[in-house]
């Protein structure tokens, strides 16, 4: 299974590892000339004692060197720092997974509307906000795995909106729509991220228009948003995310084990693979 950067790796599967490569190419050259050329008259290949002698004496009295190197290919630092802190990431993620597994999540699944296989043995609960950009990266990614997984996972969604009232809208809307007509639902979802600027530009409007090209009654989809039974669904999913110390969005449930942020496509199918795992061991 592809991951972001295998510690066991060293070949040119990783880009880290070409990263790394150039940039230590570089700094190796620079190295070799600052401590070879000074040499009298190059006669002998330097002792390694004498190498290091003298490199510590050319950066103690020009510290400058290695920053300047640095500057030359900050691309490269760049691109190390950032696989780096992935890596870190995907490290903290499975010591967190691990734990994850010996604890039952407890989640209210009363009249929810599923997309995949009912029987699948993997649960995806999507806590996430039509309004936030990294929560609309998170469904492209897990649109793609619900493909690349057929049958072995479902997934569900639930809305954490942000206090502003665009937000609120969108979320009850939404709500509204799963409540009325469970698969069309889907269908409301998809559009509401997709087109979420033309939600802002044009408002009521386009929700009309949206759930009228989708075969909803809109007057009645709109008293559904409104009312009780969609605030108190709200509410309960926000007390639920809560409870199981859900803060932002997005955060997922891949059955037990939990996605914090709007992770990588690698990272998010080793966290599938793992709960597939652990339903495989069950007796």
């Amino acid at each position: 299974m592809p991951l972001f950067f295998d510690v066991r790796k060293s070949s040119a599967e990783t880009p880290l590892f070409w990263s790394t490569v150039k940039l230590w190419g570089a700094m190796a050259f620079f190295l070799t000339l600052v401590v070879w050329l000074p040499l009298p008259g190059n006669a002998a290949e330097p002792s390694p004692e004498a190498i290091k002698s003298a490199l510590r004496q050319v950066l103690k009295e020009n510290p400058e060197l290695v920053l300047d190197i640095l500057k030359e290919h900050s691309e490269a630092v760049l691109e190390i720092a950032q696989q780096g802190n992935m890596l870190r990431k995907r490290k903290g993620m499975l010591a967190q997974w691990e734990q994850d597994a010996r604890e039952i999540k407890k989640i209210d699944l009363t009249d929810r509307s599923f997309r995949g296989a009912p029987d699948a043995p993997v649960l995806i609960v999507a806590y996430s906000d039509f309004t936030c950009p990294y929560c609309r990266q998170a469904e492209q990614i897990l649109a793609q795995l619900m493909k690349k997984y057929e049958g072995q996972i479902r997934m569900t969604f639930k809305a954490l909106p942000k206090e502003d009232l665009f937000s609120q809208v969108l979320s009850k809307y939404s709500t509204a729509a799963f409540m009325l007509n469970k698969e069309k639902g889907w269908d409301f979802f998809d559009v509401l991220f997709r087109d979420v600027e033309r939600f802002e530009r044009d408002g009521e409007a386009y929700l009309k228009e949206t759930a009228q090209n989708l075969g909803y009654d809109f007057r009645k989809l709109k008293a559904e948003a409104v009312g009780t039974k969609v605030q108190e669904r709200l509410n309960a999913d926000r007390k639920e995310a809560d409870r199981l110390g859900i803060s932002g969005t997005p955060h997922f449930l891949v059955n037990n084990l939990i996605v914090r942020g709007a992770v990588s496509k690698d990272l998010f199918e080793e966290a599938i693979e793992m709960a597939l795992a652990l339903e495989k061991k069950k007796p």
